[in-house]
């Protein structure tokens, strides 16, 4: 029951804070063999649940592409601001519950830290496969969340904490390639790196090259704007 309420208290803070979507992942699916990147358990020992909270972009910010990519860019971070707020209130509420929790880098570059792998742009972990294992959505070809209510314009962050909350069930996981996309292939084709495949792999290098040396680090988002979901 104690689990039941605390995970009422997260879910009303974060909307009362104007988060769009939230959903709460066990830990564990970051055991299955599936799963190659770094873990929370490497962060938290103690780690039992991995709360993503997430926000839609305006449109308008992806309609200016690629002109407005700077605006882009822009909106973006104001995301992740929003985010970090959000937060930073739903970790002191936990830790005033008796638990831990902290929170996980979302940019890979910011204030002259950089959080991400540099060649494979890579973060410390998958908040994108927590949100799937939370049933927020599934995997396009551009490896981007596809989210119900807002397809790949979203942004997330996420909490590891200790305490036990209320989980998704994992019988209703959707498939893990959103079904759609082998139809579309929108993204493949606008790719002006050419990272994106059709079988399905990304050439993580060859974005990371295009952002930083040709666009100087702006974001590109080209994927998401043809995106049809």
């Amino acid at each position: 029951m104690r689990e039941i309420i605390l995970t009422k208290k997260i879910e009303n803070t974060a909307f009362k804070m104007n988060a769009d979507f939230i959903g709460i992942a066990d830990a564990a699916c970051f055991e299955n063999s599936e799963y190659t990147g770094n873990k929370p358990q490497d962060v938290m020992a103690s780690v039992r649940s991995v709360i993503i909270l997430g926000v839609g972009v305006p449109r308008g910010a992806f309609e200016t592409l690629p002109e407005g990519r700077a605006e882009y860019t822009n909106t973006l971070m104001a995301a992740t601001a929003t985010l970090r707020i959000v937060a930073f209130q739903i970790a002191k509420l936990i830790e005033k519950e008796g638990y831990r929790a902290t929170i996980v880098p979302t940019e890979g570059s910011e204030f002259g830290y950089w959080y991400a792998n540099r060649e494979t742009l890579k973060a410390n972990l998958s908040i994108k496969y927590a949100a799937y294992h939370a049933g927020l959505g599934n995997f396009g070809m551009n490896h981007l969340l596809i989210t119900k209510d807002y397809g790949p314009r979203v942004r997330m962050t996420a909490i590891l904490t200790n305490a036990p909350l209320e989980k998704g069930e994992k019988d209703t996981l959707l498939p893990f390639i959103n079904e759609k996309c082998s139809k579309c292939l929108k993204c493949i084709e606008i790719c002006p790196a050419g990272a994106i495949s059709r079988d399905g792999e990304i050439d993580r290098q060859k974005c990371a090259q295009y952002m930083f040396n040709v666009l100087g680090g702006l974001r590109c988002g080209l994927c998401v704007k043809v995106c049809p979901q």
